[in-house]
């Protein structure tokens, strides 16, 4: 069956507490903002999220700050050359998130697991590392394989990943950015997508990278969805409006930015200290 097209509202409804959800994207390229805005205006949020991405950037520190994430497992957090992601910091720092140690090895080699179907890959990656006194899970293997260490299979509950285009077909275009999107949506027990515009078919011939049916479950037409993060070709990173939120969480006003964006959207207003 084709995929379905939904509303954002829907969609977000979907998340349920205690999930595990993998967000797409490349630090502050292609993510799904406009999606986790859509599950920020829900009432109640979820809560007890465990993040898992390649790499996190502005959207996941939305939901930190929020409230929403218990735990998060990525090899990078952060918000590339605006800096550090403040409400991630804070949290991490105090104690009160679980961060999960993960590197770019460690991750792959997860969801190759998952999209294997098996529980666990073998590797030499970690080895001679104290990575393996924080990560208990990550066992090295008996005689006479040893040398080796299984690093367990990774499957989040639902992966949400934003594109160009999404068609009637259940096809979305990416660009070259891809970060572990494709391999997400083969391992994601529910893939959703939310795509700049809906047209009734994609060119095969793009160029772009395509992920093609049945890959996706659920489409959402969200223009301009990965503001302030950049969409190439469409649109580049909105580096005034990181600024913004990395001075409005360092003056103390995380949930000040937060309303104004819910509500009005970007830019976001001026900062007042």
């Amino acid at each position: 069956m084709p995929p379905r097209w939904i509303t954002a509202e829907d969609a977000a409804q979907r998340i349920p507490d205690n999930a595990i959800l993998a967000l797409g994207g490349m630090t502050v390229y292609r993510r799904p903002v406009g999606f986790v805005l859509s599950m920020l205006r829900r009432t109640p949020r979820p809560q007890n999220l465990t993040l898992l991405c390649f790499t996190a950037g502005y959207e996941s520190d939305l939901l930190i700050g929020a409230g929403c994430v218990s735990a998060i497992r990525s090899c990078y957090v952060g918000l590339e050359a605006f800096g550090f992601a403040p409400m991630f910091t804070e949290q991490a720092n105090q104690g009160s998130l679980t961060v999960i140690e993960e590197t770019e090895a460690s991750l792959a080699l997860g969801l190759r697991a998952a999209a294997s179907n098996v529980p666990w890959l073998p590797s030499r990656a970690w080895l001679g590392t104290d990575l393996l006194r924080l990560r208990p899970d990550v066992q090295p293997l008996p005689a006479p394989w040893e040398g080796l260490l299984t690093f367990p299979a990774t499957r989040p509950d639902i992966a949400v990943i934003h594109g160009l285009e999404g068609d009637e077909n259940g096809s979305v275009r990416l660009n070259n950015n891809l970060g572990v999107d494709t391999e997400l949506c083969t391992v994601a027990e529910i893939v959703i997508a939310t795509v700049e515009r809906r047209i009734p078919s994609i060119d095969p011939a793009c160029g772009d990278p395509i992920i093609p049916p049945p890959g996706i479950d659920y489409l959402v037409e969200m223009p301009s969805g990965a503001l302030p993060t950049s969409l190439f070709p469409k649109y580049p990173v909105s580096g005034g409006e990181m600024m913004r939120y990395v001075d409005y969480c360092n003056a103390g006003k995380f949930d000040t930015y937060l309303n104004a964006v819910l509500t009005s959207g970007f830019p976001s207003p001026a900062l007042d200290v």
